[in-house]
């Protein structure tokens, strides 16, 4: 039995009811709150950054984990440690110096992260190894929730799970997740699962924590 996290990512949620979504799945058994920022030019979508994160930092005590799909991180990194991030993932497809990069996200005080998209090799993670506390496999194209699983991803996990072994890093798996797909992330490897709609299914707190458990139950 694997000690799975879930990370509901809150690109799913009612962003008229912001609060009340974040107080709920925090108290559905949430283990991270997943924040997806993204700025309309890495990926096709806009979201949100540090003002709406500070601003919801109040309602939980569980770990902030900002997944920066944007194309200039480091000129940020600074702004989403003071709103409240505790981890921050930068994509390996746009940050140049990527040792640099994650260095300075430890200084700040906050767990480091990197994440590769589903065309995107993991050669190169080896020499950084040092400075990861989290490993993102993106299973989906990055931008828009609700698409379909990328199968070949879960080759990708197994061959960052031989990578890793046993140092403290954590496999993260992001796209498709659902109770279907839950199981074989987990099988190849992943730790942590991050899920939008199929955690925010129905509305309210008995049908996030129903959904949270269903996905926690595959490992």
């Amino acid at each position: 039995m694997t000690n799975v996290l879930i990370a509901p990512s809150i690109l799913s949620a009612n962003f008229s009811n912001l609060k009340e979504e974040i107080q709920a799945i925090d108290k559905a058994g949430a283990d991270w709150i997943h924040l997806d920022v993204m700025d309309g030019h890495f990926v096709p979508n806009l979201t949100f950054g540090p003002p709406v994160i500070q601003s919801i930092r109040q309602f939980s005590k569980k770990p902030f984990d900002a997944h920066l799909m944007v194309t200039n991180p480091d000129d940020f990194l600074e702004e989403y440690a003071s709103a409240g991030a505790d981890m921050i993932t930068v994509h390996k497809e746009v940050v140049p110096h990527l040792d640099r990069t994650l260095a300075r996200i430890c200084e700040l005080g906050c767990k480091a992260g990197v994440a590769i998209n589903p065309a995107t090799s993991i050669s190169g993670l080896e020499f950084v190894i040092d400075k990861l506390d989290l490993i993102l496999v993106m299973s989906v194209n990055p931008g828009f929730g609700g698409q379909k699983f990328i199968n070949s991803s879960i080759d990708k996990i197994k061959s960052i799970r031989n990578l890793v072994g046993d140092r403290n890093i954590k496999i993260q798996v992001d796209g498709g997740i659902n109770d279907k797909t839950s199981s074989k992330v987990i099988e190849a490897g992943a730790d942590v699962l991050v899920a939008g709609s199929a955690i925010f299914k129905g509305t309210g707190l008995e049908n996030y924590k129903k959904n949270i458990d269903v996905l926690r139950s595959k490992s």
